[in-house]
């Protein structure tokens, strides 16, 4: 198959506004608490995939919709400037940019509000059928925030793979939490979520329960573990690593640069082993810096801490 793009991201394209401090919990009352740092940062784990992708030399393509308005024009021009081509992004005029407020605790624990705005707007009928045609690989993340998007996803994702490319999912947290995937996991080749969601979108009491469920339904899985690292499953084959020790930072987005290190892997054919370890290496490196792009890594940089 020719193609132009390894990879096409289809999602949310929003900021993050960061609030860093040890009390940085609100307290309704009007009641006016300081925090040490606030950053506006790129936000989503869609765009933040989308980049470390491109950062490790991936040649990667993005759909979605944003408002006319400054956020929308800062997130079009982060990825443009990271070598991303947006030329099948929507600008909506009508609607605003979404927005997550990402409130960040020392300890790397952290809570998130977001402003859907134009990411619910995205509908699978804007994803160019001529675009598939030109793709190594297609991913989504966000599942549960695009809600324009969910029920044309499944005829998306066959269609890809009519044309040879291969599918990937990561639906970060359902705010709503009703976890149901069940229509979209029978087109989905690698599955990316976190403990927490594993566990969830199983309807699980443990990881281990989880991974058996899931692993059995999706024919690649690899789960994020946080300060554990990650593991990946595929048939009978289990990986399972640490992380990478560094000085962390700032640990948001590095569940999506770990998206973006396993689907380079994974699009260039490597070993499961080799596909996680630079996930890892990518996910670690990323929490250097604070936002989920500053720090990303370039694939020899990557390729040196996991010594591949």
């Amino acid at each position: 198959m020719s193609s132009q793009f390894d990879l096409l991201v289809v999602g949310e394209i929003n900021p993050d506004i960061i609030l860093h401090g040890a009390n940085v919990v609100p307290t309704f009352g009007q009641v006016e608490k300081l925090v040490d740092q606030a950053a506006l940062t790129i936000g989503s784990s869609s765009v933040i995939t989308a980049c470390g992708a491109a950062r490790l030399g991936l040649k990667v393509a993005f759909v979605g919709v944003v408002g006319d308005d400054v956020y929308g024009r800062y997130l079009l021009n982060a990825m443009q400037e990271r070598g991303i081509d947006t030329t099948h992004c929507i600008v909506d005029k009508h609607l605003q940019t979404g927005f997550t407020i990402i409130l960040a605790k020392p300890d790397g624990d952290r809570a998130m509000l977001t402003y859907q705005g134009t990411i619910a707007a995205l509908r699978s009928q804007q994803v160019s059928q001529g675009l598939l045609t030109q793709i190594k690989h297609i991913h989504v993340g966000s599942y549960f925030l695009l809600d324009g998007l969910r029920d044309g996803l499944p005829s998306l994702f066959e269609t890809a793979r009519e044309h040879g490319a291969t599918t990937s999912l990561d639906t970060n947290w359902d705010p709503k939490e009703h976890w149901e995937i069940s229509s979209i996991l029978p087109y989905c080749d690698v599955l990316l979520p976190n403990q927490a969601e594993a566990v969830e979108l199983s309807g699980s009491q443990d990881l281990d329960s989880a991974v058996t469920k899931l692993a059995g339904t999706v024919p690649t899985l690899a789960v994020k573990l946080g300060g554990k690292g990650g593991l990946v499953q595929q048939g009978d084959e289990m990986v399972r690593l640490r992380p990478y020790p560094v000085q962390v930072i700032d640990t948001v987005g590095a569940g999506d640069s770990f998206n973006a290190g396993f689907l380079y892997g994974f699009i260039q054919q490597w070993s499961l082993k080799q596909s996680l370890q630079l996930a890892l290496a990518c996910g670690s490196l990323s929490t250097q810096a604070a936002g989920g792009t500053t720090a990303q890594p370039t694939l020899e940089e990557a390729l040196s801490l996991a010594s591949l």
